[in-house]
């Protein structure tokens, strides 16, 4: 029994044995775009962090921590797992941005993969777990499960090229398609289960593309292709989900096959709707749906280029793995040293990826059989951490599109907009195309369209932030319409937005048609006593209606 669960504890965590069919170039690939990804994110807040969590920010990070102190005590720190309970302020959130945007790029280059993939996830969850509304995402989760894996899956070594010398382990392998496969099929399983009508009727993606969080030009056109072709790509949606993703349980060549047919898809909604990093995730994950030997194939030079031959090294007898030269016994602690090292990393190693493994698979079971007697709390122990996750992607999908507006006075009568960077605001002004960057106050507020002020109280803190001019608020809009001194009120109102039609943007150029509901938040002043107060409160709570 013994022999055959060490058997089982080698063929999952030992190094893959090389072969043709091995991993390395997948691996290399995986981990350059893995770089790419996090950079993406760090660079994004970069711009935006002091705005969103700052101390004069939106959802400020101190106030947060302080009141998980307050209710957790000791616990806080597990609860939210951040270097920000060092410091918060803003030269502590830059500092946090550039050391993962560096962190990064040296991953990009491949420079010591292990320990920058480290940096990165401590950075960008310490950001993650004080963010509150502005890291909600599910895009969130699955970087740093992704992250995290990789770290199991990354080469030793400062400067390892190819990792000839530390080849992956299956196990690591797996989990990251695992994840792959996980995104794509627990979305598909949230379309059924949600019972909306649209998945059922195929009329998901006729106005999929305005309705989303944040359209883009691309989309626009596809908006108007007849409905024959929205509904093929629903069914071909359902197909994918649901059952190509299948096939990384078959033979390789199939595998390959599946890769470029998810590709096609996950470009096809990457040039379609700015959904930030996440389709770029996604879509980078298919890489480990192939091996050495089909990349070899298409570019047989990498080998050449990154695979260099390695010098032999001198074997001690096989008898003794642990012989060195007498006369060097410093050597030969080292040496010692070296295989106590590795052996208590390849423990660890099994010990974590098993319990990612336990957690996912759970969360996958309880999706499909809610009633499973399945022990959770392995997986609550881990759920400050992100690192695993279950997903689902527009189960339900969004009927109308509402954008919340933010607007100031000086008399109550005559308001002006705050021109946002992203979100659709003029008519005729094009929807750009900016992923993977990800603009969180303005995807948050889209999200926030959909439901009551109450419910997305980040919305009036922006609003008094706008009262007082806040320098780090007023930076994530394209502009200040009061240079000179903030405005007497601000308020929140909400338009309904529609895509126009080929023949209204050829005559009228507009890209957008849009009507006003109504007031969305409280119109906020300041008192005279310097509190803030409300003139105004909307009827209707700010809920869209149906």
């Amino acid at each position: 029994m013994m022999n055959r669960l060490n058997s089982v504890y080698q063929h999952l965590f030992d190094p893959e044995a090389p072969s043709k069919r091995s991993h390395l170039l997948p691996r290399w690939l995986w981990l350059r775009m893995l770089g790419l990804i996090f950079f993406s994110a760090f660079y994004s807040l970069l711009f935006q962090i002091r705005g969103l969590i700052g101390p004069d920010g939106i959802l400020p990070a101190s106030r947060y921590l302080s009141g998980v102190r307050e209710q957790a005590g000791a616990l806080s720190y597990w609860y939210v797992p951040s270097l920000l309970w060092l410091g918060s302020g803003n030269h502590a959130l830059m500092a946090m941005a550039w050391v993962g945007l560096a962190a990064s790029l040296l991953l990009v280059i491949n420079v010591w993969p292990r320990g920058m993939i480290a940096v990165c996830l401590l950075m960008y969850l310490s950001f993650v777990a004080a963010a509150q509304d502005f890291s909600s995402y599910q895009s969130d989760g699955m970087l740093l499960e992704a992250g995290f894996i990789s770290l199991f899956f990354a080469p030793r070594g400062w400067r390892p090229r190819l990792g000839d010398a530390s080849p992956p382990s299956r196990a690591s392998l797996f989990l990251l398609r695992w994840e792959w496969f996980r995104i794509y099929f627990e979305s598909g399983i949230v379309k059924l289960a949600s019972h909306d009508p649209q998945w059922r009727n195929l009329t998901a993606l006729d106005h999929y593309y305005e309705n989303g969080p944040l359209p883009d030009w691309i989309g626009w056109y596809a908006q108007q292709l007849p409905h024959r072709f929205q509904a093929s790509l629903t069914v071909a949606t359902l197909v994918i989900e649901l059952g190509l993703v299948w096939v990384l349980f078959l033979p390789r060549r199939l595998r390959h096959l599946c890769f470029f047919i998810v590709t096609i898809f996950q470009i096809g909604i990457i040039l379609s709707a700015n959904l930030a990093f996440l389709n770029y995730l996604v879509l980078c994950l298919g890489v480990l749906l192939l091996d050495d030997e089909f990349l070899s194939r298409v570019r047989a030079t990498l080998l050449a280029v990154f695979r260099q031959p390695q010098k032999p090294s001198p074997q001690a007898p096989a008898n003794d793995p642990l012989a060195l030269d007498a006369g060097r016994p410093q050597e030969a602690t080292r040496h010692r040293f070296g295989i106590y090292v590795k052996r208590a990393s390849r423990v660890t190693s099994a010990l974590m990826l098993s319990w990612i493994a336990y957690n996912t698979t759970a969360l996958l079971l309880l999706m499909l059989l809610p009633a499973l007697p399945l022990p959770t709390s392995p997986v609550v122990w881990l759920e400050p951490f992100r690192i695993s996750n279950q997903y689902g992607l527009f189960a339900v999908m969004t009927r109308a599109r509402y954008e919340i507006e933010f607007q100031g006075s000086n008399d109550g009568q005559t308001w002006v907009a705050y021109p946002f960077r992203y979100k659709p605001q003029k008519p005729n002004q094009a929807p750009r195309l900016y992923a993977p960057y990800q603009p969180r106050f303005d995807w948050n507020l889209w999200f926030a369209s959909l439901g009551g002020w109450k419910e997305y109280p980040f919305v009036v803190r922006t609003e008094v932030q706008l009262l007082r001019a806040s320098p780090s608020v007023l930076s994530l809009f394209a502009g200040n319409p009061f240079p000179g001194k903030p405005p007497r009120e601000v308020r929140a109102v909400l338009w309904q937005y529609w895509f126009t039609d080929l023949k209204v943007k050829r005559e009228e150029g507009l890209w957008w048609r849009r009507k006003m509901l109504g007031l969305y938040a409280p119109t906020l002043e300041f008192t005279p006593d310097g509190s803030v107060g409300a003139t105004e409160m909307p009827d209707s709570q700010g809920i869209p209606p149906p």
